[in-house]
């Protein structure tokens, strides 16, 4: 039985699921079709599968914000589109009357049809099209969408109501009221064990491509266990007084024990869909700049667990797409995150900032800002002339980043990002433009063209993969046992892909923490973890609350000019307490007291 997930088909179905008046489901089949009906075939069955799939979120949409604003309200991007609802968090100028994007509604919708989904997958006759393992498989798929919904929810609220069954007509829903967040992650990961005995260790027919395998269960469990475990969630003393109406708290105490949790849930994860031909992805000559740059649009790939189809969708493209080639240049690195991409021999090229924010320069690893390269650079990256702040960095920068002097598509030239430049504001008429001197190469995709007529390519976005899984077995594990011999296995086949040296021997416990946080932030960028990590580790107070950098684009006047190479402030940010979770929506609340709104809001 196969299914596309990114059809948008059955418009009767979707009603049928989100209606909850008796009047509409008791229409005669002339009019509308009823559950029982939907039910008792097994097409329609499967198009409500595939619009409980639908509910996901499309976190490919970053510039307009429509389900993704983590880029930009992180320290790794600026992004130039003032409604933008990121820009609204990173000032501060946000409240429960004006979160524009409601993650509550949209979730709770999805959680509705999965549950109507798997209250009734049992009713479909089988025959010799429709058997009892396409029904089994159908019902892990749900479930796990179930426990993808829910997590969605406790990433950005904390605490929620447990919705593991549709409400009936009569039924209260003033009743409903947010469960302790330990039980809303075991409830999840319950989910997770559930979904995962039920579906395919891997999916490899193209024409099942989007549809949820095992995989994708084992490494969403790890991950919310990592969250669990992490200083946000697990004994926060910030919320050891938060409590519900009725006294019962809703944080729990400190339990050192959560990080082998994550640690085992983790190791699990990679052991499993390893046997089952997963890997880290590298590409077909083994370039370390090409291994890490594919693996983001070369689709469906063995690293993939599980990814959204969005079809011909160009936004992430055409958003990154320097003024030259007609892009609209929303999104613009910040020069705090070109910063921390190390040098080809793995050292940190800057270690700290003095007050006027000039970097502190790590004389080891070789990094300099004075002065412009003579030589293009290897395998065409750079043309003579560039800054050589960019020169000899490490692979994953060159995959990321676009600079001035980068080649890039058509401009063999290189890349201008100064005032006058042609990718720079001076000749964007006030319109879009790079903020930081920089824009966003990873995820674009090197085929795609804008202008003069367009050249689309069908585009997924990922949600889970295998070098993530590393990466939380590596931080749980060090966090639970220190610095032994898997912590540094599994970051250096990280760093290895990458064409990098491995970690040095011999770090101590807080210092390999730090290594972590440093991989997980180069390793995946803008992928929409950044964002989360700073908050779970309760870090945002810090490096979300204060200036960001970029280059001074308009002083610039070519690319040789040195005013245009120094770090300037781009946008004060504001970050407090009460960030660390969103607020819900004043209409939810007023719809419901026992809902309890978060800290601060």
């Amino acid at each position: 039985m196969k299914a596309t997930i990114n059809s948008l088909v059955l418009l009767l179905l979707i009603m049928t699921a989100v209606s909850c008046r008796k009047d509409f489901l008791d229409k005669a089949p002339d009019d509308d079709l009823t559950i029982e009906q939907v039910f008792a075939n097994r097409d329609y069955a499967s198009n409500f599968l595939t619009n409980v799939y639908a509910q996901m979120p499309q976190e490919a949409i970053w510039p307009d914000n429509a389900q993704n604003p983590y880029h930009g309200a992180a320290d790794e991007l600026k992004q130039y589109y003032p409604i933008s609802f990121c820009n609204s968090m990173t000032s501060g100028a946000w409240d429960a009357n004006s979160t524009v994007i409601n993650p509550w509604a949209r979730n709770f919708g999805g959680l509705r049809k999965a549950n109507i989904f798997i209250e009734n997958i049992d009713k479909v006759p089988l025959d010799q099209l429709y058997t009892q393992a396409d029904r089994n498989r159908q019902k892990g798929e749900a479930i796990f969408l179930r426990a993808f919904f829910h997590f969605l929810m406790v990433r950005v609220y904390g605490p929620i109501p447990i919705a593991d069954s549709t409400l009936t007509l009569d039924a209260n829903f003033k009743a409903l009221r947010r469960q302790p967040l330990e039980k809303c992650v075991n409830y999840i990961v319950s989910q997770c064990d559930q979904a995962a005995a039920l579906l395919p260790a891997r999916i490899t027919e193209g024409t099942e491509y989007g549809r949820v395998p095992r995989s994708a269960a084992l490494a969403l469990k790890a991950r919310v266990l990592l969250y669990m475990a992490s200083p946000l969630f697990n004994g926060n003393p910030d919320y050891t007084g938060f409590k519900d109406n009725e006294g019962n708290r809703l944080f729990p105490d400190f339990q050192a024990s959560r990080w082998q949790a994550a640690a085992d849930a983790a190791k699990s994860c990679i052991d499993q869909t390893e046997a089952a031909g997963y890997g880290l992805y590298t590409a077909a000559n083994n370039d370390p700049v090409r291994n890490y740059q594919e693996l983001f649009y070369v689709n469906n790939n063995k690293e993939v667990f599980f990814a959204y189809n969005e079809g011909n969708y160009d936004g992430l493209d055409v958003y990154s797409e320097p003024l030259s080639l007609s892009g609209f240049s929303l999104n613009a690195p910040t020069q705090d995150i070109v910063d921390q991409y190390e040098m080809a021999n793995g050292l940190r090229p800057i270690t700290g900032y003095t007050a006027d924010h000039s970097p502190i320069i790590n004389p080891l690893s070789g990094y300099t800002e004075s002065g412009f390269t003579d030589v293009a650079g290897p395998n065409n990256l750079y043309v003579a002339g560039t800054s050589n702040m960019y020169v000899n960095r490490e692979p994953r920068f060159y995959a990321s980043i676009n600079y001035s002097g980068a080649v890039w598509k058509t401009r063999t030239g290189g890349l201008e990002f100064w005032f006058k430049g042609a990718d720079g504001k001076g000749v964007a008429g006030g319109g879009n433009y790079s903020a930081t001197g920089y824009m966003l190469k990873k995820l674009s995709d090197p085929n795609f063209v804008w202008r003069p007529v367009e050249k689309t390519t069908l585009r997924t976005w990922i949600f889970f993969r295998l070098g993530e899984q590393y990466l939380n077995y590596a931080e749980a594990l060090n966090e639970a046992q220190g610095p032994v011999a898997d912590v540094y296995k599994y970051i250096n086949l990280i760093r290895a892909r990458s064409g990098l040296p491995g970690l040095p021997a011999g770090l101590s416990k807080e210092e390999m923490r730090e290594r972590v946080h440093h991989e997980r932030q180069i390793e995946l960028a803008f992928e929409s973890h950044r964002y989360f990590d700073n908050h779970r580790w309760k870090m945002s107070e810090t490096i979300d609350n204060g200036n960001i950098y970029g280059l001074s684009i308009f002083l610039g006047q070519s690319k040789t000019d040195p005013a245009f190479f120094k770090r300037v402030p781009v946008e004060r940010r504001v970050f407090q307490k009460k960030h660390y979770l969103w607020p819900m929506l004043k209409t939810e609340t007023d719809k419901n007291p026992n809902l309890v709104q978060n800290p601060g809001w």
